[in-house]
């Protein structure tokens, strides 16, 4: 069964003129790699996956598998609130290569904790891929709570969770219900390092987008015990998690991105760019800890 840990970068979508900019994706997986991640997601939230049509999420994918060319696991951001959509997603994902599935909770419906298990599992039943659960009260209402969390991993094909409830006692007990080998993700950077020492064995990162390689070296730095390095790398990164969010997320991350050159901080509707104030801090916070003085190739 596949073992995921680490720095696992959820990519931002470039766009220019309207139009998902291929070649620009094409040349940002290479770098996330070549800066040492130990995977990537493609179409989720951060990729601005409500704004995708089915082929364009299905062409992101095929040139993120082609590109890794097996170099990291991609996992493929599946997730909606129709079950029979889902399904039909993940199979697809599943046949374009993606060697995981990360599904998110069913938004705007709210289903109760029963239909959240019965969504998870018809899912789960109706692919082979393996599924990454992502928990996010916070954008989709509803919470995988422990009891349900423990009976989903039960299923011999969901390996764990992204956890983005910002509940710091999460982590141990999701572990505690549903043992060591159930992988445990912190999906908020602010939180990463609190969820290394709760138990999670890696975060699925907005800042990874920009800085893949400090963020990958914290996470290596923890699983080397190197806990001064560690502390060092949790503290230089801390202002640069802080300036991803403040603005809604994909927007202060995709305009870093465009000060490294990366891409466009182009939007879709009815995502907008970065507010001014904010892109003055994002800038200058980049620029004192040496990430303008360092971009991408």
């Amino acid at each position: 069964m596949l073992r995921l840990h680490g720095l696992m970068t959820a990519l931002v979508t470039p766009f220019r003129g309207g139009q998902v900019d291929e070649k620009a994706f094409e040349r940002f997986v290479d770098w996330q790699i070549k800066e040492g991640v130990n995977g990537i997601v493609v179409c989720g939230t951060t990729g601005e996956s409500p704004t995708l049509n089915e082929a364009e999420q299905d062409r992101l994918l095929e040139i993120a598998v082609e590109v890794t060319a097996r170099r990291v696991p991609v996992m493929m951001g599946t997730g909606s609130f129709d079950t029979a959509d889902v399904i039909k997603r993940t199979q697809q994902a599943e046949k374009l290569g993606a060697d995981c599935a990360l599904v998110v909770t069913p938004y705007y419906n709210k289903p109760s904790q029963e239909g959240l298990f019965q969504h998870f599992k018809a899912v789960h039943d109706s692919t082979e891929i393996p599924i990454l659960l992502y928990n996010i009260p916070p954008r989709c209402v509803v919470d995988i709570l422990p009891p349900t969390m423990q009976r989903l991993s039960q299923l011999p094909r969901v390996i764990g969770v992204k956890d983005a409830t910002g509940d710091l006692t999460r982590p141990v007990r999701t572990r505690l219900d549903c043992g060591p080998d159930f992988a445990v993700f912190s999906g908020d950077d602010l939180l990463a390092s609190a969820f290394l020492a709760q138990g999670a064995v890696g975060c699925i990162s907005v800042t990874g987008n920009i800085a893949p390689k400090l963020c990958t070296q914290m996470q290596d730095a923890w699983r080397a015990g190197d806990m001064p390095r560690f502390n060092q790398l949790r503290d230089v990164l801390m202002p640069l998690h802080q300036s991803m969010f403040l603005d809604t997320n994909p927007t202060p991350v995709k305009y870093a991105a465009s000060l490294l050159g990366l891409m466009t901080d182009e939007m879709r509707l009815p995502m907008v760019p970065c507010q001014q104030a904010a892109k003055a801090q994002i800038a200058e916070i980049m620029n004192q800890i040496g990430l303008l003085s360092a971009k991408a190739a």
